[in-house]
């Protein structure tokens, strides 16, 4: 159970979202541990964590390793994320828990990339490994093994919240509506790099023309891990940044990944009509010859 020193998030009921099915707390998930029909995954940016501690009973997914295509600059095929997934146990009416350390930075990406293959029976615990540690939860070093399950997955569709170089270049050509969720640094191109990361990546600084800055992580509570309500998010990013959730916006960063936090946010939390997120980001576009930047 939580301790008594833990700070106490609102209900996620209780905050407003458009979606707030998609989030479940960690009481959810210390209730349905031993439910066949949950599977829990965690999702890293530091791989070797699930190593050390991780909640019992949950499966490691290796973004690196697992999501990626190992030669081209893509994702998986479907015959091969079909393979994953079987390979933890997912079957055809398994709900999917995920999260992960740095405020489920990766366990959105995770979510995000899984949602390409039209997987559906998807949830995130709300506050992340952060979250369930500070709230004195066991942590687990035995790697279960389950019986290989039987998902089917569609052909990746790409269209619907993924976006590409040339898309991205229309998208500004028309005024779109862009985020760029990097540090305010890499926004302003003093940085190819969040702080305290190598400075790598791209061989110009700056920012997409008309990106609006806000940085991924204002979407969480620092003191509980956890995302912020709808109202404190609609202040963030409709008032401050003049947002218009009727209106097609995508996100991108340095690859993708806090970019898919951001994604999660605007779709879920405050059921923005249609996100896409530029898994190429910073990294592709810092680099295109005679792409648009600004400073």
């Amino acid at each position: 159970m939580p301790t008594a020193e833990t700070s106490r998030p609102a209900p996620i009921g209780t905050r407003g979202y458009a979606h707030p099915d998609v989030l479940v707390d960690t009481d959810w998930v210390a209730d349905h541990l031993t439910d066949p029909s949950v599977r829990v995954m965690e999702s890293d940016e530091d791989l070797l964590l699930y190593d050390t501690g991780h909640v019992p009973g949950a499966v490691k997914i290796d973004w690196v390793t697992e999501l990626n295509h190992p030669v081209t600059r893509d994702y998986l095929g479907p015959r091969e994320m079909q393979a994953l997934l079987r390979s933890r146990g997912i079957n055809r009416d398994t709900t999917i828990v995920l999260y992960g350390d740095k405020n489920n930075w990766w366990a959105t990406y995770a979510f995000w990339v899984f949602r390409l293959f039209g997987l559906e029976r998807l949830r995130l615990m709300d506050g992340g490994r952060a979250r369930w540690i500070d709230e004195g939860r066991p942590l687990s070093t035995e790697v279960p093994a389950y019986p290989p399950g039987n998902v089917a997955v569609t052909a990746r569709d790409d269209a619907a919240i993924r976006a590409f170089r040339d898309e991205v270049l229309a998208h500004v050509a028309g005024k779109g509506q862009l985020v760029d969720v990097r540090s305010p640094e890499e926004y302003s191109g003093t940085r190819l790099h969040m702080p305290d990361y190598p400075n790598e990546g791209a061989l110009r600084g700056g920012h997409i023309p008309g990106a609006k800055s806000v940085p991924w992580g204002r979407a969480v509570n620092p003191d509980t891990h956890c995302f912020r309500t709808a109202d404190e998010l609609r202040a963030i990013y409709l008032a401050e940044q003049g947002l218009n959730p009727d209106r097609e916006t995508i996100a991108y960063c340095r690859i993708g990944e806090r970019s898919s936090h951001t994604w999660f946010a605007l779709t879920y939390l405050l059921g923005f009509s249609k996100v896409r997120n530029y898994d190429g980001s910073w990294t592709e576009w810092g680099n295109g010859v005679r792409l648009p930047v600004e400073r």
